[in-house]
C-alpha cells in the first residue's frame, strides 16, 4: 500500500486565560486556538512493523524518538482499537520545538488522522477522541485543525469557527520554554483563581471584532515565561516597533511569538524587516485559519 501523508500545522493560542489551577493540580484554560499554514510533516508506510524515524531541521531537538508523541498517539489508538492496522511513521520536522506551537501535539494527531483513515474510522469516531485524550492535553484540538475555543485542561471544544483567515508572522528567538516551569512560575497553588477578562460570546468572525477581542484577552503566561525566557521580550518588542504589526502576542507557553499583520503582502514584509534584525530567528509569514 501507498505511504500515507498529512501535515501537521503549528497551534497558534491567539489568546490563553489561565482561569485557575485544579485541586489535581491542573490547570483550566480558555484560549482561542487557530492554526498556521507553518507545519510538520507527518508519513505513515502501513506494509511496516510500528517505528518513527524523524529528520529535519529541528528532528535533534524533538528528543529520543521512543518518547515521540506518535508512538504515544499509535499505542493510545491501538488501545482504543484492539486489532488496528499500525505502520511506520516518518516525520519531518520544520517547527521549532518546545516553542509554544504545540508541535509534538499536532504531530500526534496527524498520526491519529493517519490511523484513523488506515482503519476506516470517521473523523468524528470517539475512539480517536479517547486516543487523543490519553495521548496529551493539546491533542484533541488539533484533530480537526480549525479555528475554536479550547477550554478546561484542553478537554471541552468549541465547534470550528468561522473566522476570516488572519494574515501573521511567527517568530521563534530559538530558546526552548519547558510548559511545566512556565506553569511553575505562574505560581498559582492548587485550587487558587486567577481573574481577568471573558472571552466576548459569540466571538466576532471579522477581523476588526477579532482584533478588539485577542487586544483585550491576554495570554496570562507571558509574563511568567518572559520572566524564564527574558528574549522572548526582545521579540515582542521587536515586533511591536515594526509598522506591519497590528497587535503582538505570544503564543502558548512561549518562546514563540507573533504579529498579525492587515494583509499577506504586510506579513512578508514584516518578516523580511525581523530577519534584516535577527538573522538567526525561525521567522515565518503564515496566514491563521
Amino acid at each position: 500500500m501507498e505511504a500515507m501523508r498529512t501535515r501537521a500545522p503549528a497551534k497558534i493560542n491567539l489568546t490563553l486565560r489561565v482561569l485557575g489551577r485544579r485541586a489535581d493540580g491542573f490547570h483550566d484554560l480558555a484560549s482561542l486556538v487557530a492554526f498556521a499554514g507553518a507545519a510538520d510533516l507527518l508519513g505513515l508506510d502501513p506494509d511496516a512493523p510500528l517505528s518513527l524515524t524523524v529528520s529535519g531541521r529541528t528532528a535533534a531537538a524533538a528528543g529520543p524518538d521512543a518518547d515521540n508523541l506518535v508512538l504515544r498517539a499509535a499505542r493510545a489508538f491501538a488501545a482504543e482499537v484492539p486489532g488496528a492496522r499500525l505502520g511506520a511513521f516518518h516525520l519531518e520536522k520544520r517547527l521549532p520545538v518546545a516553542a509554544g506551537l504545540g508541535g509534538g501535539s499536532s504531530d500526534a494527531a496527524g498520526a491519529l488522522r493517519l490511523l484513523a483513515r488506515l482503519n476506516g474510522l470517521a473523523p468524528g469516531d470517539p475512539r480517536l477522541f479517547a486516543a487523543a485524550r490519553a495521548t496529551g492535553s493539546d491533542v484533541p484540538v488539533c484533530l480537526d485543525p480549525r479555528a475554536r475555543m479550547m477550554e478546561g485542561v484542553g478537554d471541552r471544544l468549541s465547534p470550528p469557527l468561522a473566522l476570516r483567515p488572519l494574515p501573521a508572522v511567527l517568530v521563534n528567538c530559538g530558546v526552548a520554554v519547558p510548559t511545566a516551569g512556565v506553569f511553575r512560575a505562574l505560581g498559582l497553588a492548587p485550587g487558587a483563581r486567577l481573574d481577568g477578562p471573558a472571552h466576548p460570546t459569540p466571538l466576532p468572525a471579522e477581523p476588526l471584532g477579532l482584533f478588539a477581542v485577542i487586544a483585550g484577552v491576554p495570554n496570562d503566561l507571558e509574563l511568567p515565561a518572559v520572566t524564564l525566557a527574558p528574549q522572548i521580550r526582545r521579540a515582542l518588542d521587536l515586533l511591536a516597533a515594526m509598522p506591519e504589526a497590528r497587535l503582538v502576542r505570544m503564543s502558548g507557553s512561549g518562546a514563540t511569538v507573533f504579529a498579525l499583520t492587515d494583509s499577506c503582502r504586510s506579513a512578508a514584509a514584516l518578516a523580511r524587516r525581523v530577519l534584516a534584525e535577527e538573522p538567526d530567528w525561525w521567522v515565518k509569514p503564515t496566514v491563521l485559519r
